[in-house]
């Protein structure tokens, strides 16, 4: 039976303990215990989150578990005790995998386990994590990053994605699907996409506005017009493109280029869609704009940002 172990200390952020319902669900789904879960620490005994929340932990001691999942708090006012770096060295070389939910990826680094490797974290703190550990290579532009046995998380629900990875590697994608249904998770993310969303970027103040948006992300391969999506805020065009721009600090098309562009990202990194047909789905007129579009705003062309989902997965 594989053992999950989630260690934590006084002021970790409880959020990562969200990421534990799915070993429970999966256990549900195969109708048998195959992951055990625990809750661990150096000492044992009650161990109290930032938010308040008091968790009941066993100690460490000298157990080896399959895969350890370390958890974090905030970086600038806790520190991890000794004996948890302690134990980040010494589970390193008996688990079968190493994890690291958020700011988790700091205990990592604190430890040195992290040196010569990529990750990623919150992307609140992900400048902090580049700069107190410069061995480390820091993408704080993705959900999870699986270098050889060491997993890293952005934040909060992010560690969800990255338990239904763990998941999929142990039991495949069939299971992991079956899970995440389950769990009522709405999209389950590869490790290679984004954490940034430009709907939530944009931040509309209306729900006119809100509904013109919903509508452009729904129907990306059409032409998206000002007079269209005026129409579904029940705006004159006039009207519309200024109440939008006011809201969102936006022109209605520079929106509307942010949410195709999001969308052939993420089918760039998790489809095996032809760039063809990505350019067609997502409303760009033909490849090479797509790509122009690419270049401009990201700095690559659409083929590496395919390229780097695989290295950034391992190739899963």
């Amino acid at each position: 039976m594989p053992t999950v172990a989630f260690v934590m200390f006084d002021g970790f952020y409880s959020m990562a303990l969200a990421a534990q319902p799915v070993f429970e669900f999966t256990n549900v789904e195969l109708g048998e215990s195959y992951y055990q879960t625990l809750n661990v620490s150096d000492g044992g005994g009650p161990v109290r989150a930032s938010s308040g929340l008091t968790v009941l932990t066993e100690p460490i001691g000298d157990r080896i578990f399959d895969t350890v999942v370390f958890v974090g708090g905030n970086p600038a006012a806790t520190e991890p005790p000794a004996g948890v770096l302690a134990y980040v060295r010494r589970s390193a070389a008996t688990a079968r995998r190493t994890a690291s939910i958020c700011t988790g990826a700091f205990v990592l680094a604190e430890a040195g386990l992290l040196d010569g490797r990529r990750a990623t974290t919150h992307w609140h703190y992900a400048h902090d994590l580049r700069t107190r550990y410069p061995s480390v290579t820091v993408d704080d532009d993705r959900i999870f990053i699986v270098d050889g046995p060491v997993w890293t998380s952005a934040g909060m629900t992010a560690g969800i994605d990255l338990a239904l990875a763990l998941v999929e590697k142990d039991l495949g994608a069939k299971v992991a699907r079956a899970v995440a249904r389950n769990l009522v998770v709405y999209h389950w993310r590869s490790g290679g996409q984004s954490q940034h969303s430009a709907l939530l970027e944009l931040e509309p103040k209306s729900d006119r506005i809100q509904s013109a948006l919903t509508y452009a992300k729904q129907k990306l391969a059409e032409p998206l017009s000002v007079e269209q999506l005026a129409d579904v805020a029940r705006l004159s065009p006039r009207q519309f493109s200024r109440a939008f721009r006011a809201e969102t600090g936006q022109s209605p098309a520079k929106a509307v280029e942010r949410l195709r562009l999001e969308a052939a990202r993420l089918m760039l990194e998790e489809s095996r869609h032809t760039i063809d047909h990505i350019a067609g789905v997502t409303g760009f007129s033909d490849p090479r704009r797509m790509r122009e579009a690419f270049v401009r705003i990201f700095g690559q062309p659409p083929q590496a940002f395919r390229r780097n989902a695989r290295v950034v997965t391992g190739g899963t």
